[in-house]
C-alpha cells in the first residue's frame, strides 16, 4: 500500500470523522495527506470542523495507529480501501454515507455486473432456507453477486447456497475483519474467501460486534446490491431496516409472501401491502423488473447504441453517456442529477425525451436504462 492510504487509513481512526467529514477534509485539502500536513488555522476555516477534530488530526499517535493497521492488514492478507482508490465499488461509492474506508478480504469484484443482496430474519424456517437456496439456484444463469451479512438464518443460508452453486459472494460484517460473527460461521466465511467471494467490513482491526453498529453495516448491504430480496422477516429487525434503506436508495426491493399466521412472515407481508418491495415468488420475478436478458442480449442491444449517433441535445446526450458508463446502464433519477449536477426538472424532462426518442426506458422505483 503506498503513502496515500497510509493518511487515508489514518483519517478514518480519527473519532468523530465519519465519510461525510473526511470527504469534506479532503474537498477542502486536496488529500488525505494534506489533510495532516495542513494549519490548524485553516482547517478551522473548514465547515463542520471544530477545535476538538483539528486537535484529533493533530495528535501525534494517529500516523502510528493507520502503520498498524497496515501491518496486520499485509499480516493477514486484507486490503483497506480508501474512497479515493480505484478499487472502490461505484455504487457504493455514490451515496453521502458512504464508508471512508473498508476492509475486505478475498478476491471478488465489487463491481460485478449484477449484484443481489437476500437478507432476511436470524430465525430462519426450514421453508425459508429452502426457499433461499432455490432463489440462488435460480439466479445462477444470470450470474449476480450475492451479498448478505454472514448472520443466522437467511444470510448465512445465502452464503452457503451461492458456495454450492458457484456464484461469488460477500458477507458485509459488523464487526472487525478479523473477528468473524458469528463464530460457527468463520469455516464459511473462509471458503468465501477462497471461492471468488469474500468478507468486509467498515470497522477496525479488533473492533467487536454489538448492536449499534449492524443497522450501519444494513447500508453498505443496500448500496452495494442492485436489487434487495427479503426472503422472510419478522414485523421489526435488520432485514427491515436493509429494505428501507435500499428504498431510500432508490433500490428495488422485494419480499416473498409467506403465512399470515407467522411470524417470520409479518415483515415481508407489510412491506407488499405497504408497495415498499415488489412481491415475488422466483427468481424470474426479479429478473424481468431489473431487465436482466441472459445469453448477452443486453449486451448486445447496449453496444448497438455505440454505433448511432448520440442525441444532439446536450444535457441528453450528458444523460446518454453517463448511463454508458454504469455496470447495468441503469441509474435513478436521484442519482443522475447528483452526479450531472442538474436539477431535477431539467433532467426529468430530458430523460422524457430520451425515452420518446427511444434512447431509454423507466424502470420501476424512478430508474432508467438504457435500451
Amino acid at each position: 500500500m503506498n503513502n496515500s492510504s497510509l493518511y487515508s487509513i489514518a483519517l478514518n481512526l480519527i473519532d468523530k470523522v465519519g465519510g461525510v467529514k473526511a470527504r469534506q477534509l479532503l474537498s477542502y485539502c486536496g488529500s488525505a495527506e494534506a489533510v495532516f500536513k495542513t494549519p490548524k488555522a485553516k482547517l478551522l476555516k473548514i465547515p463542520m470542523v471544530g477545535n476538538k477534530i483539528v486537535s484529533l488530526i493533530m495528535q501525534k499517535d494517529i500516523l502510528q495507529q493507520a502503520e498498524a493497521e497496515l501491518e496486520k492488514a499485509q499480516k493477514q492478507d486484507v486490503q483497506i480501501v480508501a474512497y479515493t482508490d480505484a478499487y472502490y465499488p461505484a455504487r457504493l461509492k455514490q451515496y453521502a454515507d458512504a464508508p471512508f474506508v473498508f476492509y475486505i478480504k478475498g478476491n471478488v469484484n465489487l463491481n460485478a455486473e449484477r449484484a443481489v443482496a437476500i437478507v432476511g430474519t436470524r430465525a430462519a424456517t426450514e421453508y425459508g432456507k429452502a426457499f433461499t437456496e432455490e432463489l440462488v439456484k435460480e439466479l445462477t444463469p444470470y450470474q449476480p453477486l450475492i451479498v448478505s451479512g454472514l448472520a443466522y438464518g437467511i444470510d448465512i443460508a445465502a452464503h452457503q447456497a451461492s458456495l454450492k452453486y458457484g456464484l461469488p459472494t460477500i458477507g458485509v460484517m459488523a464487526s472487525g475483519i478479523d473477528v468473524v460473527y458469528p463464530a460457527p460461521h468463520l469455516g464459511t466465511a473462509r471458503q468465501m474467501v477462497q471461492q471468488q467471494g469474500g468478507v468486509m467490513t467498515e470497522a477496525r482491526f479488533g473492533t467487536q460486534p454489538d448492536a449499534r453498529k449492524f443497522p450501519a453495516r444494513n447500508r453498505i448491504i443496500a448500496a452495494l446490491a442492485d436489487a434487495v430480496v427479503v426472503v422472510e422477516a419478522k414485523a421489526s429487525g435488520g432485514a427491515l431496516i436493509t429494505a428501507n434503506i435500499a428504498n431510500d436508495y432508490h433500490k428495488d426491493v422485494f419480499a416473498v409472501p409467506g403465512d399470515i399466521h407467522r411470524k417470520t412472515s409479518e415483515g415481508c407481508n407489510n412491506l407488499i401491502k405497504q408497495h415498499k418491495a415488489h412481491l415475488m415468488t422466483k427468481a424470474k420475478d426479479v429478473a424481468y423488473i431489473m431487465n436482466w436478458e441472459l445469453n448477452g442480449k443486453n449486451k448486445s442491444v447496449q453496444q448497438s447504441l455505440l454505433f448511432n449517433e448520440l442525441p444532439k441535445n446536450a444535457e441528453e446526450k450528458e444523460i446518454v453517456v453517463l448511463l454508458q458508463k454504469q455496470p447495468q446502464k441503469t441509474l435513478s433519477l436521484d442519482e443522475i442529477s447528483w452526479q450531472l449536477k442538474m436539477p431535477l426538472s431539467k433532467i426529468s424532462a430530458c430523460l422524457l425525451n430520451l425515452e420518446i426518442q427511444g434512447y431509454l426506458k423507466s424502470l420501476p422505483g424512478k430508474k432508467f436504462t438504457l435500451i
